[in-house]
Parts: structure tokens; sequence; C-alpha cells
């Protein structure tokens, strides 16, 4: 069973920077669309960035287009979320899943909390 783990979060100022990183170990990425999901304090998780395998495709949430930025390295089974810009309202811990979802593979997430 694929479980994916999450890093890279931490405290930033507002108008800061941090890079996630979503990795499933010992599971090769060959689902076609990936995904970050964020779960902001005592709010529902939801959908924040996808990107494609194959294709040069990505989508964003309105709230964070512009700022961020998600890739991923399939040889290295690694995704990635750059984030630039942040706002106290990205405060959320941040969750990598495929799209849609799995339930049995969400990992543990990781705390993006940023300071206003």
């Amino acid at each position: 069973q694929r479980q994916f783990v999450e890093s890279g979060g931490g405290l930033v100022q507002a108008g800061g920077s941090l890079r996630l990183t979503c990795s499933a170990p010992g599971s090769a990425f060959d689902m076609n669309v990936m995904a970050w999901y964020r779960q902001p304090p005592g709010k529902e998780r939801g959908l924040v960035a996808r990107i494609r395998t194959t294709l040069d495709w990505t989508w964003y949430t309105e709230s964070v287009k512009g700022r961020f930025t998600i890739s991923r390295d399939n040889a290295k089974n690694t995704m990635y979320l750059q984030m630039n810009s942040l706002k106290p309202e990205d405060t959320a811990v941040y969750f990598c899943n495929q799209y849609p979802y799995a339930q049995d593979s969400w990992g543990q997430g990781t705390q993006v909390t940023v300071s206003s």
C-alpha cells in the first residue's frame, strides 16, 4: 500500500518562501495526476495544485496562482511545491496524494505556519 511522506514545512514570516517535498518510499510515482492538498486550522482539507505525469499540465487553486509552483521528478519519485510570497492564510497542514486522492495513502502532512 502506497503511503505518501511530506516534508519541508516550517514557520516563516509573511512574504517568505518554503519548498515542500513529497515522496512515497518503496513505491513508484505511477499515478497519472499527483496533487497537493492543505487543511487550515478548523477547516476541511482542500485541493491546492495538481500536476500530470506525462504532459506539461498544472492546475492551481485561485488563491495560490502566481505564488506556488508544483513540479515533479518522476525519476526520483518525488513531487515538490515551491511556495513564494507566503501569506498568513496559507497556514495549514499540507498533504500530497494522487488525484483523485486515495483514502488509504494519506501521510502525516507537513505543517506550514506563516506569521504576519
